[in-house]
């Protein structure tokens, strides 16, 4: 078993609420749940209207499908023009772990 797992650090465009936040940030988590099924929500920067934190998580027995599920996701964020990321960090745990 595998799981991988993505960290983004979003700053959001023009955004003046959290309310307004939540109409950007809710669009990007619901996609990547669809598109790729895997587990998706925001995580960090909850109180700041202008930045967001979305992770991820994603399970398989085989480790080239973590890797590519991972590349897709990250694509999708930065291809996002309503954000500007920060930052991604990555994580993955194999069996040997």
């Amino acid at each position: 078993m595998y799981v991988g797992t993505l960290s983004f650090d979003l700053l959001l465009g023009d955004v003046r609420s959290l309310k307004e936040k939540r109409s950007v940030v809710r669009p990007i988590v619901a996609e990547l749940q669809r598109k790729y099924a895997v587990s998706a929500a925001e995580v960090d920067h909850l109180d700041l209207h202008r930045r967001a934190g979305i992770g991820l998580a994603v399970v398989a027995g085989d480790a080239g499908h973590v890797t590519d599920v991972l590349d897709r996701c990250e694509r999708l964020v930065a291809g996002r023009p309503e954000v500007e990321l920060l930052s991604v960090r990555r994580k993955f745990h194999g069996d040997d772990d």
